[in-house]
């Protein structure tokens, strides 16, 4: 179907520029022509109408020989071709207009002085047609590239949010392994107890790994369960405190919490000889997200240089999401480490 059709307002106005067109020609036949101007419209308002349809094959003829990739030779003469074959019709179907009207509304419209007229105002306003299929043309082009280009960005942010989420789960997994074995010596019941409750947070990570975005609440309940984990290992040591305030509706990256409560126990809790608390608090303002992880931490601790990924993946992740409107900020003082997460609340429904 022509897009003309399809759109209600284009095509109101292409029908409200026909008359105009051949009241153009009324003027033409009346100067050149040698009509009068009721002779002159009763020729030239029927015969627009009529032109109107043939005119809008021009956007086909535009198509079949784009401005890309036809050489100029070629572009001329299809444009020319195309006129003169379209101002031809036209003029047969003025011919038998010419006698429609000789023989029933007794108007002589004179054929013959106004043939040349018709046939070059025809050729004429073909050409503009063609010219406006054209630009019309570039502009879908223009529109269909913009769309590829925008669906390669989202399919590139895709496959680095993936690569980024993958990179997730073996350090997480080399890093409880370790964990385990560090147990099965010292704490054989807590190290079978820490294999149970990894396999129970790995499946709940594999579900919910396969989307996109999940619930804060449900985030939550994996860094909750993450913890759980931890603390077979450091038992009254480790303790934890987490909370939503009204924002577990909010959507954020699966496995977004997970290396920051890991850090907080690896950099905090594992060097504080009487433990303390990981804190994970979220809450919610008109149109931001704010999620604070927060633990003691021993400033005299060892530093562990490279290797990690937890706060750069995570960074990395939220840019790639939401690009500047996500921050990720850390400090460390008072012998407190603390790291907040800011994003824009994203609904369910807004997406």
């Amino acid at each position: 179907m022509h897009p003309m059709f399809e759109r209600r307002g284009l095509l109101v106005l292409y029908v409200a520029l026909w008359p105009l067109i051949g009241a153009l020609l009324a003027a033409l036949l009346v100067g050149h022509g040698g009509l009068g101007w009721g002779a002159a419209l009763l020729v030239s308002l029927p015969l627009a109408s009529m032109y109107a349809f043939v005119c809008a094959s021009a956007r086909y003829v535009a198509q079949s020989t784009p401005l890309a990739t036809s050489g100029a030779l070629r572009l001329i003469a299809t444009a020319v071709a195309a006129s003169c074959i379209s101002s031809a019709v036209w003029l047969a179907a003025a011919r038998g207009w010419n006698f429609v009207l000789t023989r029933w509304a007794g108007v002589e419209a004179a054929y013959r002085d106004i043939s040349g007229i018709i046939f070059g105002f025809g050729v004429l306003i073909y050409m503009l047609s063609l010219a406006v299929g054209y630009i019309a043309a570039a502009s879908v082009q223009m529109r269909e590239a913009e769309r590829r280009a925008l669906e390669g960005q989202v399919l590139s942010r895709e496959a680095e949010l993936r690569t980024l989420r993958a990179q997730i789960d073996p350090h997480f997994l080399f890093n409880s392994l370790h964990s385990i074995s560090a147990l099965t010596a010292a704490n054989p019941q807590g190290a079978r107890r820490m294999c149970l409750l990894l396999a129970e947070f790995l499946r709940e990570s594999l579900k919910l790994g396969a989307q996109d975005r999940i619930p804060l609440e449900r985030e939550l309940m994996l860094a909750g369960k993450y913890l759980e984990i931890e603390q077979v290992r450091y038992g009254d040591r480790l303790r934890v405190e987490i909370t939503g305030d009204g924002a577990g509706t909010c959507l954020v990256p699966s496995l977004l919490l997970q290396p920051l409560v890991e850090n907080a126990v690896t950099h905090g809790i594992a060097h504080m000889l009487d433990g303390g608390t990981v804190t994970v608090h979220a809450e919610r303002t008109a149109s931001r997200l704010r999620v604070r992880v927060e633990s003691p931490c021993d400033p005299d601790r060892p530093r562990r240089k490279g290797g990690g990924v937890g706060l750069s993946n995570v960074r990395s992740r939220l840019h790639a999401l939401h690009g500047a409107e996500a921050a990720v900020e850390t400090v460390e003082d008072n012998e407190r480490w603390r790291v907040e997460i800011t994003l824009p609340a994203v609904e369910p429904q807004s997406l």
